[in-house]
C-alpha cells in the first residue's frame, strides 16, 4: 500500500486552515480515483522537541501506480490546486509506502503475521 501524507505545518491562522481545508480541499482530494481510505491526525502533543506540525491528512492506495495516477486524475488536479489556493506555504506533500501490522488480541484475526494489509489473510 502506498500514501499521500498532506503535512499541514502551524501557520498563522489555523482556525482558516481548517476551514478552508474542509470546505475545499477534502471533498475534493476524496473524489480521487483509487482510493482505499483516508486519516486524519490532529497533532496534540509533542515528546522530545517541539513540532510545528499541525496536522497530517494521508490517503491510501493500493500501490504507487495507483497513488500516481489519482494525482494525474482531474480530480487530483482540482485538488492540488484547491490545496495551493490556501496552503501553498503551510504544506508538505510526501508519498510513502505504507506498511501495517497488528499486535495484541486483535492480531489473531487478522491473518498470518497479523498483517492488516488487505489480502494479506488466509480466507480459506
Amino acid at each position: 500500500m502506498h500514501k499521500l501524507m498532506v503535512i499541514f505545518h502551524q501557520s498563522g491562522d489555523m482556525t482558516e486552515l481548517e476551514r478552508q481545508w474542509g470546505e475545499t480541499f477534502v471533498a475534493q482530494a476524496e473524489q480521487m480515483p483509487g482510493l482505499r481510505r483516508v486519516a486524519v491526525s490532529r497533532i496534540g502533543g509533542r515528546l522530545i522537541e517541539q513540532t510545528q506540525i499541525h496536522m497530517i491528512h494521508e490517503f491510501f492506495f493500493e500501490d504507487e501506480s495507483a497513488l500516481r495516477q489519482a494525482l494525474a486524475s482531474p480530480e487530483g488536479q482540482a485538488a492540488g490546486e484547491a490545496l495551493m489556493r490556501f496552503a501553498a506555504r503551510d504544506v508538505t506533500l510526501v508519498m510513502a509506502e505504507h506498511l501495517e501490522e497488528a499486535r495484541g488480541a486483535d492480531s489473531a484475526r487478522s491473518g498470518p503475521g497479523g498483517s492488516t494489509a488487505e489480502g494479506g489473510g488466509d480466507d480459506g
